[in-house]
């Protein structure tokens, strides 16, 4: 598996970046944090009184993959990845179509999955294009009429006889109480029930859902006859559960090498245990993020993905730290921007703003699409003739390190994370290496990076105005 691979050395040599030494004398923390997380996880499994102060402790997504992949080695048709894979496979030979339902960490891991491993345009290509998987669409992850509207449109004159136009839903809500997901759910149910003509029990055959063990999605769920209710674990925030079922499902309906993605994470999770600071990647992260928030006063953190289809992968992450840090009026504000577009609108700001930001480029070493070629014309009006012959990776590596000079020049610190390919291995150690960073920082700075109770606020007086009280 090739690995992916964190440069900081840009950072360190930044007229307002950081000291080598600084970051050496940072190791004793950041290992006393990354012991910490280890015993969060061993505190979790143990027969113990968690403390109060540990409270939420949502530190199970530390060795899913591990135990996933375990299990999947030792009895495949039992597992709950072979089970997952046996739904899936069979879900994508009954439809054409699959209408995705989740907000948060129960939609964004999947989007980005989507996004950076799928064909650019997945959806308008044929079905053995597609290698007889199904197009996905989503929804349920906002509360706007148009959108729902039109995929309802899109959707309700179908003709279950038909392969090519018979869909299903899969839904991701660990209670099924969050307004915008279940809206989605009611509707879409309401729909499909017309479509198709069925009512329960068959009706459960084109709805997939993933659940808790308990709540309103787990008996609504139960009532339709759904012939596979998968869980969300315990012990796994939602934010944390790309690699879970909530994240599994929809990839191996995609037909996703989930085997590989589970992989990816494994092996970051080794290199997380055993290499020391200098030579482990989320430690490093760590390190270069907390001391220039500290020293540098770079409170934001500009996730600068080079490439359209990661920026999905960004904003999993955006998610991901803004609610596991931003707490008690602190934590770093995260931003994606995806270049080389939004060098032609933030890209200015980046350059002569404030020196508030942190950048860190993430960067796919190789594409997954044919190269495109610049060709020589006879009408050379936009002379580009002299770069005949020049492919676009070619044309974006250029713009990579011209970007990075740039800042560098002005004193802009930057950092490099490589991915070797926009596929499975290397989504798994980027996100497992995300969600370790983040939990080993809040540990670092005294803050529980799990649970989120600022979000609770707005659903509760969401629920007050709309029966008519006051908030």
């Amino acid at each position: 598996m090739e690995t992916l691979i964190y440069d900081p050395t840009a950072t360190l040599r930044a007229a307002h970046g950081l000291a080598a030494g600084d970051v050496a004398r940072l190791a004793p923390e950041l290992e006393k944090a990354r012991a910490e997380v280890l015993g969060d996880l061993d505190l979790l499994r143990g027969d113990v009184t968690i403390p109060a102060a540990k409270q939420p402790l949502d530190a199970a997504f530390l060795d899913l993959p591990d135990r996933l992949l375990a299990e999947y080695e030792a009895n495949r048709a039992e597992s709950e990845l072979g089970k997952i894979l046996a739904a899936a496979n069979q879900l994508a030979d009954q439809v054409d179509r699959v209408v995705l339902l989740g907000i948060g960490g129960s939609y964004m891991g999947a989007r980005a999955l989507f996004d950076a491993c799928c064909h650019p345009y997945h959806n308008e290509l044929s079905r053995a294009e597609r290698g007889g998987r199904p197009r996905l669409y989503f929804d349920g992850n906002n509360v706007d009429n148009d959108a729902t509207s039109g995929l309802r449109e899109l959707l309700s004159g179908a003709n279950f006889d038909d392969l090519d136009q018979r869909w299903a839903i899969a839904v991701i809500s660990k209670s099924g109480g969050t307004l915008e997901t279940a809206l989605s759910l009611r509707t879409f149910l309401t729909t499909l029930r017309k479509a198709s003509g069925l009512g329960e029990p068959e009706l459960g055959r084109y709805v997939l859902p993933v659940t808790g063990a308990s709540g309103r999605l787990f008996d609504l769920a139960k009532a339709l006859g759904c012939a596979d209710i998968f869980r969300v674990p315990d012990g796994v925030g939602g934010r944390f559960s790309v690699l879970s079922a909530v994240g599994l499902l929809p990839a191996a309906i995609l037909g996703l090498n989930v085997v590989e993605l589970l992989r990816g994470a494994a092996a970051m999770n080794r290199r997380f245990r055993e290499s020391a600071p200098g030579d482990n990647p989320v430690l490093d992260y760590v390190a270069i993020c907390h001391l220039m928030e500290k020293q540098r006063a770079a409170s934001t953190r500009v996730l600068s993905v080079w490439g359209s289809r990661l920026e999905a992968l960004g904003l999993w992450y955006d998610q991901l730290l803004a609610e596991s840090l931003g707490k008690e009026e602190r934590g770093a504000l995260p931003l994606t921007v995806v270049n080389t577009r939004d060098l032609h609108s933030r890209g200015q700001q980046h350059q002569e703003g404030p020196r508030d930001k942190l950048i860190t480029n993430l960067i796919v070493d190789q594409v997954r699409c044919d190269r495109v070629t610049i060709e020589s014309s006879p009408l050379d009006q936009d002379q580009l003739n002299a770069l005949a012959g020049k492919t676009t990776p070619e044309v974006m590596v250029a713009a990579i390190a011209g970007t990075n000079q740039a800042y560098a020049e002005d004193g802009r610190p930057t950092a490099d994370l490589h991915l070797p390919k926009s596929d499975e291995a290397s989504l798994g150690q980027f996100f497992q290496m995300m969600m370790l960073a983040t939990v080993v920082e809040g540990r670092l700075i005294g803050i529980n990076p799990y649970g989120q109770p600022g979000v609770e606020a707005y659903k509760r007086h969401m629920g007050t105005h709309l029966r008519g009280g006051s908030a």
